[in-house]
């Protein structure tokens, strides 16, 4: 797979794209524990953000959007992490499941949990609240939507906002995969 894109260097950047760059590596993404490469050797963004300084104003506020789900819903972390891996599992998206198997394996998520969300057909989690919300996903990933039946079991088990902040993660993560299909984007070096 030939990028389409070819990775910015921090030097190379606009001012309006250097703001996004230090908002996506200054923000929660480029703190704490290492556990994916967020920018290679010199300094240039990996995965789906380097597309995001193509147009700085709509970037930022997609990778605000995506700090936001990441860090400040109140879903338990392996609850987003299991469904950040269905949407990786379903669109088939490479740099989703290379980092956020790494994030997922910190969370609590154990190598066999991360290997059945690799399938789509993975039985469903022991722990009802979490097979509630991977249903959702599936739901979501699979028809775009919520029957009635799907809505009444997922309310059986979660909150309304955890409902909102679910369909909101699947809408982001889709919408990444799509960027990184659109543009090559393959996993770092």
């Amino acid at each position: 797979m030939t990028p389409r894109l070819q990775p910015l260097r921090p030097s190379e950047l606009t001012p309006e794209q250097a703001e996004v760059y230090e908002r996506i590596v200054g923000g929660p993404r480029g703190g704490g524990p290492r556990l994916f490469d967020l920018t290679d050797a010199e300094g240039r963004l990996n995965g789906p953000f380097n597309a995001m300084l193509l147009a700085p104003a709509l970037g930022d506020a997609l990778q605000e959007l995506g700090a936001r789900v990441r860090y400040r819903t109140s879903l338990p972390d392996r609850i987003r992490e299991m469904a950040i891996l269905a949407v990786a599992t379903r669109w088939r998206s490479d740099f989703e499941r290379y980092a956020h198997e790494a994030i997922g394996r910190a969370a609590g998520l154990t190598e066999d949990e991360i290997r059945a969300l690799r399938e789509e057909s993975a039985p469903r989690p022991e722990d009802p609240h979490e097979a509630a919300a991977l249903d959702l996903v599936r739901s979501l990933l699979v028809g775009g939507d919520l029957d009635d039946d799907a809505w009444s079991a997922a309310r059986a088990e979660l909150s309304e906002v955890e409902v909102f902040e679910l369909t909101t993660l699947v809408g982001y993560y889709v919408s990444l995969a799509l960027l990184m299909r659109v543009f090559r984007v393959g996993l770092p070096e």
